[in-house]
């Protein structure tokens, strides 16, 4: 921390990161009559994964046949774990915030043969750059460059506002607030992919650390393909390629969807080649204008990826395109913690994804309305009475003198290459496990870099080790956790399995879902 008097402020609800989750969160919060202050650890409106290229979104028209399509095609690939309570919520808020883009904001979304406005996708950069103004129209506060280090609580835990640093400033600061929205994220692992570079799970590792805990952390080895020489993970695009092995014959059973599996095999012994051969005239001319910064990396390198061959590989996107995250105890997003409330990528996402990803469209769907619900909620609870008066900080990693830096590389080493995550077998986890929990350890006893950068690190640690104990415990194949030494799904493990603790990690089942139609 520095040594400079921090920045002292107040307000009725804080918010905790600047993607979409949060920048609705704060909307919300201000539009109920809070005030409202939000940090981002980047600059909101322009760091995080959306922001940094287009997505689709989980918008579907209130038609009865659509809405039952929309829930009923991506059960099976989430093991039968997501809830259609949920998903009806989500359809539901989704719908009505795309609208409320268009009308409040003038989102420019682009138009069919017909002329009518098509909803199901943003382009990030320009999707954000219109949050950000809404957000600031509604008098929200926005410290840029700042992000949260650790949560503060009163003298009965509930949460009571958030510490940080104001990194461009050199200043540290203190938000005494009566509810908290944790919006940062998921976690992954400062593997390089694009707009990834924020998301190193300190939401986590803050909510855990006030008593909070998480849920589907199994679900958390999501890889995208990317070409060899780029960060862009945009894998739709991808189900328009045919993949080839070195000697250019054809990497049979290799896809987008279905597949990644047999490319990283591959990748453990020789390249991969790739070209997207499916895409006719008019898909190529729609791939460039939907995702132009999908092909930027090919015209520097003066590849047509239409024509040409590329080599490609896998980047861990962990829970940032996984499902797992910070428990929810209710429809509006609280963590169980008083005052704390979690959404967006922070939050777990099995509720409307089950064990596999949902990809950009359901998460920028629960990014929306989870945002939505947790920021109506924490000003609801924070006008409702008189604001906590913290009395500590809730931190639990000091400093010392091991790098921050090599406990990055330590937990990289351990999550990142493909046959100790991405094919999981328990004589590979339980040796990774061991080795985190060493390099928690050393985390305890301190480390050295700076802050900020001591919570990525010691997140990181803390996200891998509640990540691995639950793949452990989840003994069977579902959704994207595919055990070798444990094929199959088995009926009895339809549930959830939460996970939370820092030095003893522990687990437990959550009720059972209901059986699969």
């Amino acid at each position: 921390m520095t040594h400079a008097d921090p920045l002292e402020l107040r307000t009725d609800v804080l918010v905790a990161g600047g993607g979409p989750a949060g920048a609705w969160a704060a909307l919300r919060a201000a539009d109920a009559g809070a005030d409202v202050v939000l940090v981002d650890k980047g600059w909101c409106g322009a760091s995080g994964a959306t922001a940094a290229a287009g997505t689709g979104v989980w918008y579907v028209e209130p038609d009865p046949a659509a809405r039952e399509t929309a829930m009923a095609s991506r059960e099976g690939l989430g093991g039968y774990l997501a809830d259609r309570g949920w998903m009806t919520r989500v359809l539901d808020e989704t719908y009505a915030g795309m609208n409320e883009l268009a009308d409040r904001a003038r989102y420019p979304f682009p138009r069919d043969d017909a002329g009518r406005e098509v909803r199901r996708g943003v382009q990030g950069p320009e999707y954000m750059r219109r949050m950000r103004t809404l957000v600031r129209r509604a008098g929200v506060r926005i410290l840029d460059h700042s992000p949260l280090t650790e949560l503060l609580t009163a003298a009965d835990g509930t949460v009571a506002g958030a510490a940080g640093t104001r990194r461009q400033e050199g200043v540290d600061y203190r938000v005494r607030a009566g509810a908290v929205v944790l919006a940062t994220g998921g976690c992954a692992f400062a593997s390089g992919a694009l707009g990834c570079d924020v998301d190193t799970g300190d939401g986590a590792l803050a909510a855990v650390e006030v008593g909070a805990h998480l849920s589907g952390m199994e679900f958390s080895n999501a890889y995208a393909i990317a070409a060899a020489h780029g960060s862009v993970t945009k894998t739709a695009y991808y189900s328009y390629a045919t993949f080839y092995r070195a000697d250019g014959s054809v990497l049979e059973g290799a896809g987008s969807t279905r597949g990644r599996s047999v490319i990283a095999r591959t990748l453990l012994t020789e390249p991969v080649l790739c070209r997207l051969d499916h895409a006719g005239p008019v898909e190529q001319a729609a791939m460039r204008r939907g995702q132009p910064n999908f092909f930027l990396p090919f015209d520097r390198a003066g590849i047509d990826p239409f024509h040409d061959l590329f080599p490609v590989t896998l980047i861990a996107e962990g829970t940032v395109r996984g499902t797992g995250g910070i428990a929810l105890e209710s429809p509006h997003c609280d963590t169980g913690v008083p005052g704390l409330y979690a959404a967006g990528d922070a939050a777990s996402r099995e509720y409307i994804c089950g064990g596999f990803t949902g990809g950009g469209s359901h998460n920028a769907a629960w990014a929306l309305s989870s945002g939505s619900w947790a920021g109506r909620a924490a000003a609801a609870h924070a006008l409702a009475g008189p604001r906590p008066v913290p009395t500590a900080g809730a931190g639990t990693v000091g400093t010392g003198r091991t790098a921050a830096r090599d406990v990055v590389a330590a937990v990289q080493a351990e999550v990142l290459p493909y046959d100790k995550n991405l094919m999981r077998h328990a004589d590979r986890l339980r040796p990774a496990l061991d080795r985190l929990d060493a390099v928690w350890d050393s985390v305890r006893e301190g480390l050295d870099g700076g802050s900020w950068r001591v919570r990525e690190a010691a997140a990181m640690t803390a996200v891998a080790r509640w990540m691995y104990t639950a793949a452990l415990a989840r003994e069977e194949s579902r959704g994207m956790h595919k055990r070798e030494d444990r094929p199959g799904s088995d009926p009895a493990w339809q549930h959830r399995l939460e996970v939370g603790g820092l030095d003893a990690v522990w687990t437990r089942s959550a009720a059972a879902i209901g059986a699969a139609a």
